[in-house]
């Protein structure tokens, strides 16, 4: 053997270790693992995903399952009494799966599992997620272990994965972006209720003790008459008290005491009851709509749960002369 096919050699095997250290160890015989590069790992499965009901992600011994709501309308968060999830997360969670295609296969030892994130889900260490959908009867139509996404150098190719198949020894690297959150939270539609500003076109605060209108076309306090002056940023707040309203935790009993309420109606008659309650430092909302066919639409949805917001926000969902009043200036140093 001549030295230089001795040094082409040497290398060969080095950069094969420093491979196999880094994507993971491949000890599987190759005429057991080889598939043909693209080939789908779930082939047959967009069909299938028609009779999906519920979905389960494991990590590290703990469950979140998403399922189809009793009502029927779209999907919930179970351990959240169905609250609705972002609908279009979950459809690209399960389009991603019916795109996943397997690239190369990698190690079957158990004891490496943890260096690509294949190991059981269940341990208390564990870094991968375990995915299970299954139909309504609780039959599992696929199941998949993902673990860490591999780190791309220079170049623009698609997203990969390292995934194995539950009581299957052998892993994968596989092409495709799986974003499986395993926080119940991250999946919630935080979305409250979304009504513009000019569509607003009075507001009442308690026992109308506040009433805000227009006035030529202006937003204004317009009870009481007399009243110290206002700041225009912060009444102009309270039109917009509804617009893009999101929360930051939900539940479905009714939290602390009530603090207040303000009855907010549109141009077109819709009215929507806003009820906010203090849980320690906490504002939580209820909310409640009447007067038009849209009423329906957001009761269906907002009905029954207590949502968490910003404590800034109570000074526009149920404001205060205090809250409103403008700003004295200070006064100038004497010299």
């Amino acid at each position: 053997m001549t030295a230089r096919r001795l040094i082409i050699l040497v290398s060969a095997a080095i950069l094969a270790l420093a491979g196999g250290w880094y994507f993971g160890t491949r000890t599987t015989p190759a005429e057991r693992t080889e598939a043909t590069p693209g080939t789908l790992m779930f082939p047959g499965l967009t069909p299938k995903l028609a009779n999906a009901a519920k979905l389960e992600i494991t990590h590290q011994g703990k469950q979140t399952v998403i399922e189809k709501r009793p009502d029927g309308d779209g999907w919930g968060v179970a351990s959240m009494h169905d609250y609705p999830i972002q609908q279009s997360k979950l459809r690209g969670l399960l389009t991603a799966l019916t795109e996943l295609r397997l690239a190369e296969p990698r190690t079957s030892d158990p004891s490496e599992f943890s260096r690509l994130g294949v190991e059981d889900p269940r341990g208390a260490a564990a870094s991968g997620v375990l995915l299970r959908v299954a139909d309504s009867a609780g039959k599992p139509i696929l199941e998949l272990i993902v673990g860490h996404s591999r780190v791309r150098g220079q170049g623009h190719g698609p997203d990969q994965v390292y995934v194995r198949r539950p009581g299957d020894n052998q892993s994968w690297l596989a092409e495709g972006s799986l974003q499986a959150d395993a926080d119940p939270a991250a999946w919630l539609d935080r979305n409250v209720i979304d009504i513009p500003h000019d569509r607003i076109a009075t507001v009442s605060v308690g026992d109308s003790a506040l009433t805000f209108g227009k006035v030529d076309g202006k937003f204004t306090l317009t009870k009481p008459a007399d009243h110290p002056k206002l700041e225009t940023y912060k009444v102009d707040n309270v039109a917009r008290a509804l617009e893009h309203l999101t929360f930051t935790e939900v539940k479905a009993e009714t939290p602390g005491a009530e603090a207040g309420h303000a009855v907010f109606t549109t141009t077109d008659g819709l009215a929507v009851t806003v009820t906010l309650f203090h849980a320690d430092k906490d504002v939580w909302a209820r909310f409640a709509a009447s007067g038009t066919p849209e009423a329906d639409k957001l009761n269906a949805r907002l009905t029954g749960w207590s949502f968490q917001v910003g404590a800034w926000k109570e000074k526009s969902l149920v404001p205060t002369i205090d809250d409103l009043k403008a700003e004295t200036p200070a006064a100038p140093d004497k010299k």
